[in-house]
């Protein structure tokens, strides 16, 4: 298969062989795209090496999305040394987010006014920031902007808390993004994964809980793999997804879709 020949984008947020980024960029490797990486220290580019060998491309970046414009690890002096290899990028896959993990616990009303900003500048607003500095190698003849959302954003999850909220600006940021950039045809997304046991996953309080629950009501019966996560990705970078824009497509076998469970999907 060759849908991404041709093709060259960035992946940010890879933490290890289980995340959800790894999945996404693995299947884009395998389909032709051209990758690039992006990592926030040291420690994450020694995780992130093997991957990068394995799908034989050594362009990775340092970028910490915490970092203010005039710093040397900021989004904008990444794409900056991006534009010294590529003359124009097709797709961004935006895989990141933070909060405080002892605040995953317990109630959202507890929040810190720190943690609270914290997570929403990681979380949503590095998004809006990358759109701005992907604009200029992308304007030229378009692209896809792809970030990661969960249903935490839309309802009520145990422990997810200030994460919710992060999310929940993050899908409101897509369908501003969408409008501003629709006249450069740059189409701008969301994927809404179901649980799945990645390193960030494992940092929520009830984790498990959260695993039997969606496997046990979700109308696929299944929590999904890296394989359907990466594919629902492939459709919105490709162009068999040109029409598509502002909009959060579920990989999260239906749950999204139940509102009251059946009974014995409970018992």
């Amino acid at each position: 298969m060759s849908l991404m020949q041709y093709k060259k984008g960035l992946i940010m947020g890879v933490a290890n062989e289980r995340s959800i980024a790894w999945g996404i960029a693995k299947i884009l490797a395998d389909n032709g795209a051209q990758l690039a990486f992006s990592y926030q220290n040291e420690g994450f580019k020694k995780r992130l090496t093997p991957l990068m060998n394995s799908i034989k491309t050594d362009k990775c970046f340092e970028c910490d999305v915490s970092k203010a414009s005039s710093d040397l690890n900021s989004i904008e002096n990444m794409f900056e040394n991006i534009s010294t290899i590529w003359n124009e990028i097709d797709f961004v896959v935006h895989a990141l987010a933070f909060s405080d993990k002892e605040e995953l616990k317990g109630k959202y009303v507890t929040c810190s006014r720190e943690n609270f900003l914290n997570s929403l500048d990681v979380s949503a607003f590095s998004f809006t920031r990358i759109a701005k500095s992907a604009l200029p190698l992308m304007s030229s003849k378009g692209g896809s902007l792809l970030t990661l959302s969960y249903i935490g954003a839309e309802r009520t999850t145990p422990n997810y808390n200030v994460m919710g909220v992060a999310k929940s600006a993050l899908e409101t940021s897509i369908k501003y993004l969408a409008m501003d950039l629709g006249k450069y045809n740059i189409r701008v997304n969301a994927l809404s994964a179901g649980p799945v046991k990645t390193l960030a996953g494992a940092a929520i309080s009830g984790a498990r809980h959260v695993f039997r629950y969606s496997e046990n009501v979700s109308p696929l019966k299944f929590n999904p793999q890296l394989k359907e996560i990466g594919s629902g990705a492939l459709y919105l970078t490709s162009d068999l997804s040109s029409g598509v824009t502002g909009n959060v497509h579920h990989v999260d076998g239906g749950l999204h879709s139940v509102a009251i469970p059946k009974q014995e999907n409970l018992e």
